[in-house]
């Protein structure tokens, strides 16, 4: 288990964007550095518990811990120029239209500042069973990969390529120059996402639970698009939009 020890070193790891799936603190534990820990945890959705001297101790007994531990992720990532060339390849390789199993273009997803654990997984789950290629992740703002995304996505965190970028407008334009068309889910002005065609490299951009994609990200998409809505409520949970999104795409292939 990888571990990070000491109130600054967990802060700043904390705070640079580092994959943590917990964070321990000794109780009785004050002071502002403690609730900066605290404050970026949950910002985060990282779980932070105050644990009793015992279980502190299972944990570390290292005496620079100062009382505070933080427990590092073992999830592999992969890099953006890693996700495209085995897309790429795979698909290359794929049996063509006609052959029964859909035309060969990859597919990969991308997550715009995603907070919900719950969310994360559940969208993960969707994307290994969608196929997809790889799966682009913010670094900041986004929900840690941690125990409660492992078990919400059944295991699916094994299977998919996930990768971590600190720019995603940058990553965008990369897919671009690699001849991928980018699909970014949007209220407004967007299309019917079943009128646009996908049978092409695609990459589609799901955002933020509450406030969707950032304005920047869906100002470098080449199609917005977005699913109708017929009841009162007008916009569906993320996860379950964006199993709509990648079904709409296989159907479209076979």
């Amino acid at each position: 288990m990888a571990l990070i020890i000491g109130r600054k070193p967990v802060l700043e790891a904390i705070n640079s964007g580092e994959q943590i799936e917990q964070v321990y603190i000794l109780f009785g534990q004050r002071g502002g550095i403690i609730d900066a820990i605290r404050i970026a945890s949950k910002k985060r959705g990282i779980r932070c518990h105050e644990t009793s001297i015992e279980k502190f101790k299972q944990v570390t007994t290292n005496p620079n811990a100062q009382g505070v531990a933080a427990r590092k992720s073992s999830q592999k990532y992969y890099s953006l120029q890693e996700i495209i060339k085995t897309a790429k390849s795979l698909n290359s390789k794929a049996p063509s239209y006609g052959e029964g199993l859909g035309e060969a273009f990859p597919l990969i997803l991308i997550l715009d500042s995603i907070q919900d654990t719950h969310n994360l997984g559940a969208i993960l789950r969707t994307a290994e069973c969608a196929g997809v290629d790889g799966v682009i992740i913010t670094k900041h703002n986004s929900a840690p990969i941690n125990e409660t995304v492992v078990k919400t996505s059944a295991g699916a965190t094994e299977h998919v390529k996930i990768c971590l970028v600190d720019n995603l407008v940058n990553a965008i334009k990369e897919l671009k120059q690699n001849k991928f068309w980018i699909f970014g889910s949007y209220l407004n002005e967007a299309k019917d996402y079943t009128s646009v065609d996908y049978k092409l490299p695609t990459a589609i951009i799901v955002g933020n639970e509450e406030k969707g994609i950032r304005k920047l990200v869906a100002e470098n998409c080449d199609f917005l698009i977005k699913i109708p809505m017929f009841g009162k409520i007008q916009s569906l949970n993320v996860s379950v939009s964006t199993g709509v999104l990648l079904f709409e795409v296989l159907r479209q292939r076979k």
